[in-house]
């Protein structure tokens, strides 16, 4: 089971595995980094925090621990892929410890030693181990495993001790970083006149009438837009155009797609153990040899999803029968045997809403009783069932209209579960259900059903062949060895008629080049390797060859005119025409005499509901300072021209409804409150950070 029953029940092997991993894994991949500190880089720093260097061992040993994590928290080694998220996930964790260990050490907070007992066997087990702890049989957290694990560290082996340590170390931190953004989150307040302003601007109503001019009214000729200008522009808003670690460079693609003669072949293949499969008196154990997908032997319970692949192709689910090969939208070959169909463990589905009572006295509970009473009443009177559970839920469902799923009747409480199950209709129980959580208004959307299938599942991938694969590599290869610099690269591409792709601006830290997906290698060697005008070797992708050369690269800071030109010279030429239609419009006393100024090209909108609380205006864009301006007025004023990024808009005020005065105001002072509360997380991270001045220099190494 991932993290604890591994442990516990192989120990020997784990930690074995486990330590040689890491050797190797640590020395390995420094000894392969072009920036190795094994082979003589006298500067093995991957960034900067609060002004301390992070050393490229401190990085791969956080890895380390975090890719371990992952292994034991899912049972398998984590992709490529999955160890990017790995590696940042690491990468965050070094932040949070060089930044916020200052900041709980001012506050004094602390994760005593008995708190630390409660997170990892007391009463408030950590998320991480009731996932890890799950009992097949009910599906719900097993205690009773912890317990046995923990009792077994008192004789284990001093490096599964050490481990262990490690995991309440991370857990003990977690729970930090959870009191610290729980304190700020608390701390975040809004004033009843905060609230009162809230109110009014979602609820202050106007009936306007908007005159729209787009920029392209005026011709693009009609304006000129010179050198001195862009540079001037330029430099007055050098904040708008910073730019990071970035580099242009061109490519070519030796695909490897699947030959006509290897499609042939998977044909083949499939239609003869499809035949094969058919006759087989033991399909688990075949589908599991002869299938390119792993796991190949599914059994799906009431309420499961059958795959799409068998549903899309038949209506039929008859026991002993053979399907396909069909064709899937991946341009794989499948076909599915129905080995088995049976009766098992009856599964309903139903939907919820909780009306929490834990921690409540008598009193409290009768309260929130006669709450859950008068919304059950609503409900029987044709009261939307979702929505209410959205309004009213208090559990993980509610924003899922309070649906449960498809559940056994032993998964849930006994009183829950009795009730849902003595129900012989689909509908809403006509009485509230108390269970140690709260009071429950149920609806049953499917009656228990109990009939199992399983299905055996043989899948042939369609790849290219060695034979397809060793030819693209031939031409990628000739075709880099023949290319010494980017000149000999653009000649070669044109001479041997390749095309030629360019990926401009593309980031250090970036993944994917255009739409090549995994294209980390290329872009790690255009940064840390290449210089301009270098040819790369060939590197390999997962359906192409890929020969590279670099263009040119930038540093992090200010823009230079020739990296944002396009965006510049927009800005300026648009600037320069919101003062042709200013001027155009200077002196009409009407939205209808402005319109005629430019015709067809511009557009006179009514808006009736437009509100205080809005930056979009409907059927134009985004114009807050617009919508501010016209709140501003009198009923039958007009607006100056006001330019917004969408062109130049003059808006009337027709009518303006404020909104009612009302008694309380305190929804609307909570609801800023709990929003700022959301957001204070995030953003006291953001400025710790940019406090520390944390610089990322990994795009060098990985």
């Amino acid at each position: 089971m991932a993290l604890i029953k591994e442990i516990r029940q192989r120990t020997g092997l784990a930690i074995g595995v486990i330590a040689g991993g890491l050797i190797l894994f640590l020395l390995g991949g420094d000894l392969l980094s072009p920036n190795s500190s094994l082979l003589g880089n006298n500067n093995p720093v991957v960034g900067e925090i609060a002004g301390e260097d992070v050393t490229y061992q401190e990085y791969v040993d956080k890895v380390e621990e975090f890719r371990i994590a992952y292994q034991q928290r899912t049972g398998r080694a984590p992709s490529e892929v999955e160890m990017f998220s790995v590696r940042e996930q690491a990468w965050q964790s070094m932040i949070v410890d060089k930044v916020f260990k200052e900041e709980y050490e001012k506050l004094g907070l602390t994760i005593s030693p008995e708190e630390l007992v409660d997170m990892v066997q007391g009463k408030n087990i950590v998320p991480e181990l009731r996932q890890q702890l799950v009992n097949p049989q009910t599906g719900q957290f097993d205690k009773t495993q912890l317990i046995s694990f923990l009792q077994s560290l008192e004789t284990a082996d001093p490096a599964q001790q050490a481990f262990w340590a490690q995991q309440e170390q991370l857990f003990a931190d977690s729970r930090l970083r959870i009191k610290y953004d729980n304190l700020l989150g608390t701390s975040e307040y809004a004033t009843s006149a905060e609230g009162k302003m809230e109110y009014k601007a979602a609820n202050t109503i106007a009936e306007t009438s908007i005159l729209f001019v787009p920029y392209y009214a005026v011709p693009d000729s009609a304006v000129s837009v010179s050198e001195a200008e862009m540079q001037t522009y330029l430099r007055e808003n050098k904040e708008k155009f910073q730019t990071g670690n970035t580099a242009n460079i061109e490519y070519v693609n030796f695909s490897i797609l699947p030959s006509a003669a290897d499609s042939a072949e998977v044909i083949e293949e499939i239609t003869q153990l499809t035949e094969e499969l058919r006759n087989s008196e033991q399909d688990s154990v075949f589908v599991n040899r002869n299938s390119d997908i792993r796991p190949a032997f599914y059994t799906f319970r009431p309420g499961d999803e059958f795959p799409q692949d068998f549903t899309r192709n038949t209506d039929e689910f008859v026991e002993g029968v053979t399907y396909g090969p069909f064709v899937t939208a991946n341009s794989t070959y499948i076909s599915f045997k129905v080995t088995k169909k049976y009766e098992g463990t009856p599964r309903m589905r139903a939907s919820h809403i909780l009306f929490s009572t834990e921690g409540m006295d008598d009193v409290a509970k009768a309260g929130i009783k006669s709450q859950a009473e008068e919304v059950l009443q609503d409900l029987k009177e044709g009261g939307d069932f979702a929505a209410a559970a959205r309004t009213y839920g208090q559990d993980g469902t509610a924003q899922q209209g309070g649906d449960l799923g498809w559940f056994a009747k032993e998964e849930f409480v006994e009183e829950f579960a009795n009730a849902t199950y003595a129900r012989r209709s689909t509908g809403l129980l006509p009485n509230l259900v108390e269970t140690e959580y709260g009071f429950h208004i149920i609806e049953v959307t499917e009656l228990p059903q109990s009939e199992y299938t399983s299905i055996a599942v043989l899948q042939k991938e369609l790849i290219a062949s060695d034979a397809t694969r060793n030819e693209a590599f031939r031409n990628a290869d000739a075709f880099a060895a023949e290319s010494g610099n980017r000149n000999e690269f653009s000649e070669n591409a044109i001479d041997q008629n390749y095309r030629v792709l360019q990926a401009n601006n593309v980031d250090a830290g970036a993944r994917n080049l255009n739409n090549l997906q995994n294209a980390r290698e290329i872009i790690r060697w255009a940064f840390a390797e290449a210089s301009e005008g270098e040819v790369s070797p060939v590197f390999e992708l997962d359906n192409a060859y890929i020969v590279a050369s670099l263009v040119s690269k930038k540093e992090e800071g200010d823009a230079e005119l020739v990296d944002v030109r396009d965006q510049v010279e927009g800005q300026v030429r648009n600037d320069k025409k919101a003062a042709l239609i200013k001027e155009a419009l200077a002196g009409k006393s009407t939205l209808e005499e402005m319109k005629a100024v430019y015709g067809d090209d511009a557009s006179l909108n009514e808006i009736p509901d437009l509100k205080l609380s809005s930056s979009v205006i409907p059927g134009i864009g985004f114009a807050p300072k617009a919508v501010g301006a016209i709140f501003g007025l009198s009923e039958g004023q007009l607006t100056q021209p006001i330019q917004e990024d969408i062109g130049v808009l003059v808006g009337k005020l027709n009518a303006l409804t404020p909104a009612a005065e009302i008694a309380d105001y305190t929804a609307y002072q909570s609801q800023l409150a709990q929003s700022g509360a959301q957001r204070v997380s995030y953003q006291v991270m953001m400025a710790l950070e940019e406090l520390a001045d944390v610089k990322d220099y990994r795009y060098k190494f990985f």
